[in-house]
């Protein structure tokens, strides 16, 4: 019924309205003069309160799920300082200030009032010198040092993403938890200082108390000295046991918060795990307890049961201990033979292949390796973020593996368990290369820049300055692996875009644009044909970052063909502006070869379609020639920034990019319908036979 009440009204949706009205109800009780009975109620609220928070901080298994607490400490800090000012008013006006109070000056004094005083200032300096003082500085050491660790936490964090065990969602949470964490010890270092304000109020406040009440009780309610004495120091020694022993529940439980070390468990079972965790520490108790007993002058009785107890007690964990390892060794068999009958099912774990993967010798290791000052987990961090900036792809997380097989300082990059590329650095020299292709007159070991099969040599790194100074690229191997690695994601990207890849895309571009994919996907098209698209264009180096001018494309062509080469072209024709965009100069013109009207002809009248694609059907000698007039024109056009352009009529592009692919893949071959109208074409060759 209560369940149904508390639903009814929305109680704990609205608690925050409840816990601003109590905030401002607890700054009015500083002004407003509160009877005696309220103020007994908000005595017992600010004890259960107390006792609470302090059974919550024994039952949290991290920090973090008790986040408020520093807000809290504030809260409960300010609400017994306006009690205190509540009953001193009370105390000194009317010589009463509630039956709590009342009862507990009572009780704890029993008739000698310096005995109750001396007990209420032992709990403020326990409270003040011991709790407090020791929480405020595990709070401020755990400050600091989670700060000086948040750096090598981000790394790990950065680390465990590169190597695929987390996913971005993971890294973030790990993140965001690690912010927490820091703000939380850097918030309880601050708040410890209201606890020990909060002590230091309630000596002052208690002086107080005793000496106005006296001076009160005498002058204006003619009292006798003694009477005076002894109603307000009872009242006064009451009035600080009620504010001082929450004040010491909560100032113990803001000691067991930051105290807690990480664990998944609350601080009862870790306490029984732990002290309960060797046998032989409680036997051995139970010796030296027996010898205590037995020594004359010592009393027996006590020493004697408690060696009963521990010995009785060891005996019990030593049977429980053993018979968990028993169970253990079961268990381990057990799961040993369901291994055996789900042996299938590990074997298709065994022969699942990543989508790409690095594998590294042992003299690159360092290169990974964080704690030796190495990068490389980073740097192929960046290498995803630029293959999605400039390709527009999802690269899948990229495996890094150490293989004794290879050579010491050999690295090879795999997609799909397939070798791609391979090379070898010298992890301790710098790679050196000219940027004019002349000859290199630096002395080192000789190689080949494995990225894009330039003259380099490897020099030592005192020997930088001096190659800088005569004008040559100096680079670090992680530098050369890394943009060998990115050049080869994006000359073979078209085989890393899966259909998972396609839908992780799709869902994307759905979140701000849902009109255009729910009208092409899945009426129009399925992801496996947009996939086909996509690897069309990827396969010729074509950015697919403008997601939703291809699927509008697609959009508008899928209902008049379903033939995946005729759709390509058609995307080509509305990127245009992109595609030449990275041919045309700074007079905006694009310097291209042409093909001979013959060339044309011949490769318009031999074409053959197939599931593949249109094919040209040529003859090798003919094939030969046309070849060899391109070899030609490359050597003889200066293309700018020398990235070579032929320009075909838009029936032949897709063939002709067959025909020469295999021989020059690095050729961009673009169609009229792909060159905006406010590009000038300039006409430096001609293909011919």
């Amino acid at each position: 019924m209560a369940g149904n009440s508390l639903s009814k009204f929305n109680i704990k949706d609205r608690f925050d309205t409840i816990v601003a009205f109590g905030l401002i109800g607890i700054v009015l009780m500083i002004i407003i003069p509160l009877p005696p009975f309220i103020l007994d109620i908000l005595l017992a609220i600010n004890i259960t309160v107390s006792v609470m928070i302090m059974l919550l901080t024994m039952f949290t298994t991290e920090v973090l799920q008790f986040s408020v607490f520093p807000t809290l400490l504030l809260i409960t800090t300010l609400f017994r300082l306006a009690l205190n000012i509540s009953s001193t008013r009370l105390i000194l006006s009317e010589a009463y200030a509630g039956q709590i109070i009342e009862a507990f000056g009572s009780f704890v004094i029993g008739g000698n009032y310096v005995v109750g005083i001396i007990i209420f200032l032992i709990i403020i300096i326990i409270q003040f010198v011991v709790i407090t003082n020791g929480a405020g500085r595990v709070s401020e050491v755990s400050a600091r040092f989670t700060l000086d660790a948040m750096p090598g936490k981000q790394m790990s964090i950065d680390a465990d993403l590169n190597a695929g065990l987390i996913d971005e969602s993971d890294a973030r949470d790990r993140r965001r938890k690690l912010q927490m964490e820091a703000d939380f010890y850097g918030a309880m270092d601050g708040a410890s200082k209201f606890v020990k304000g909060d002590a230091i109020a309630g000596i002052i406040i208690t002086v107080i108390n005793i000496l106005g009440g006296i001076i009160i009780g005498v002058v204006m309610l003619n009292m006798d000295i003694s009477k005076a004495a002894t109603t307000y120091i009872r009242l006064t020694v009451g009035d600080g046991l009620v504010g001082q022993i929450p004040a010491l529940l909560i100032s113990t439980a803001s000691g067991i918060l930051v105290t807690r070390s990480g664990t998944d468990e609350n601080l009862g079972s870790a306490l029984t795990r732990q002290l309960t965790g060797f046998p032989v520490v409680m036997a051995l108790a139970s010796a030296v307890l027996f010898f205590l007993a037995i020594i004359p002058g010592l009393p027996t009785v006590p020493f004697l049961t408690l060696s009963i107890g521990a010995g009785v007690g060891a005996y019990f964990l030593y049977k429980d201990e053993k018979e968990k390892v028993i169970q253990q060794i079961e268990t381990e068999q057990a799961e040993i033979i369901e291994t055996e009958k789900k042996e299938p099912e590990n074997v298709m774990n065994l022969i699942s292949v990543e989508p790409m993967e690095v594998e590294i010798g042992y003299g690159l290791i360092p290169l990974a390796d964080e704690a030796s000052g190495g990068d490389l987990l980073q740097r192929i961090a960046s290498v995803r973020r630029q293959c999605a900036i400039e390709m527009g792809i999802v690269v899948q997380p990229i495996r890094i593996r150490d293989n004794l097989q290879l050579k010491t300082n050999e690295y090879v990059v795999k997609i799909r368990g397939t070798i791609i590329a391979y090379s070898e650095l010298m992890p301790n020299m710098l790679l050196c290369m000219d940027p004019t292709n002349e000859n290199l007159d630096m002395p080192g070991i000789k190689t080949v820049e494995p990225t894009f099969g330039l003259p380099a040599v490897w020099i030592n790194k005192d020997q930088r300055e001096e190659a800088e100074i005569k004008g040559l690229t100096v680079v670090d191997p992680t530098t050369v692996m890394v943009t060998h690695l990115t050049e080869t994601i994006k000359a073979h990207s078209y085989e890393l875009l899966g259909r998972q890849e396609v839908k992780l895309i799709i869902d994307s571009v759905k979140e701000r644009y849902s009109a255009v994919v729910e009208e092409l996907i899945p009426d129009l098209m399925t992801i496996g044909e947009l996939q086909k698209v996509l690897q069309n264009l990827l396969r010729e180096k074509i950015s697919i970052k403008d997601m939703v001018t291809i699927l509008e494309s697609l959009a508008d062509n899928a209902r008049n063909t379903k033939d995946i080469e005729v759709l390509t072209e058609y995307v080509r024709f509305a990127l245009g502006r992109s595609i030449c965009n990275q041919f045309v100069d700074e007079n905006r013109s694009i310097t291209v070869a042409t093909l001979d009207p013959r060339v044309e002809d011949i490769i318009g009248n031999n074409l053959q379609k197939s599931i593949q694609g249109t094919f040209p059907a040529v003859d090798p000698d003919t094939t030969g020639q046309i070849l060899n007039s391109i070899r030609y024109v490359l050597d003889t056009v200066y293309f700018h920034e020398n990235q070579p352009v032929i320009l075909v009529s838009p029936k032949i592009r897709p063939a002709f990019r067959r025909l020469i692919e295999m021989v020059y893949p690095n050729i961009a071959v673009v169609s009229l319908n792909e060159i905006p109208n406010d590009v000038e074409i300039r006409t430096e060759g001609v293909v011919t036979i």
